[in-house]
């Protein structure tokens, strides 16, 4: 983790940490060297900060949720887990769902070890989670918390600041973030926005039916080094224009 000012970069994609995150989280990540994860915005409840699916012992999807402590407006880097028996309850599900998986014994080890141990903040978890998957999608990027840049503002101006803060003229959000970008203040700023999308190519999962848009923990386990061909094959990248949809669930909000 770095916690200084980042080198100089072409492309600044940001996003808050989210829980065991989906393929299309990691697809925007493919060509680019660092990863800005916005932890000092606020909490979100009941969003994909805390839970995501899996696919459970008969194929079945099973919702995974991390219980937290009553947020009270608080950034993500201050949310506090609740309750440490969630670890036992999601360690059985994923197990259970995955250990015929063919890539489960190669990742069986680090997961347990990320399950076996207990997390007191919920930003803790996700990294190292996300940081796991990263390794497995062999994305090689440095991660910059926000809250090391303090960055001001709020939504379009906060990214703004971000992007000088990093020495960036070019963001890469998700479509949910056209609804609220403020496109002539990037233009002022000399920045310029790049949206990424994903259309989820199906892939073996060890099922008749393909489900879509669970975790990238499946992914990893069921195509391991070919993974990352996977997130390639569905991800795009475009220039804003207002013909792009914001219908996307899981886009930086």
């Amino acid at each position: 983790m770095s916690d200084a000012n980042p080198a100089a970069g072409h492309v600044l994609v940001a996003h808050q940490p989210a829980y065991l995150p989906w393929p299309g989280y990691f697809a925007r990540l493919l060509d680019v060297d660092r990863f800005l994860l916005l932890d000092h915005v606020q909490y979100s409840a009941g969003s994909w900060q805390q839970r995501n699916y899996v696919l459970g012992r008969d194929g079945e999807r099973r919702l995974l949720t991390v219980p937290i402590r009553r947020p009270h407006h608080q950034p993500i880097s201050d949310v506090l887990i609740d309750d440490d028996r969630w670890r036992g309850r999601h360690w059985r599900i994923i197990s259970d769902g995955y250990r015929r998986a063919p890539f489960w014994p190669q990742w069986e080890p680090r997961l347990a070890a990320i399950y076996g141990r207990p997390w007191e903040r919920l930003a803790a978890l996700n990294e190292a989670l996300l940081r796991l998957l990263l390794d497995g999608f062999g994305i090689s990027v440095d991660i910059v918390r926000s809250s090391a840049l303090r960055p001001t503002g709020r939504r379009t101006d906060m990214l703004i600041d971000l992007c000088r803060l990093t020495g960036t003229r070019m963001l890469r959000v998700g479509t949910g973030a056209t609804s609220y970008l403020d496109v002539d203040s990037l233009a002022r700023a000399d920045v310029g926005i790049e949206i990424a999308t994903y259309a989820h190519p199906p892939y073996d999962q060890g099922r008749a039916d393909f489900s879509p848009g669970l975790s990238a923990l499946d992914l990893l386990l069921h195509r391991g080094p070919d993974a990352r061909s996977v997130l390639a094959a569905g991800a795009a990248n475009s220039p804003w224009t207002s013909a792009i949809p914001t219908e996307d669930s899981h886009a930086i909000r």
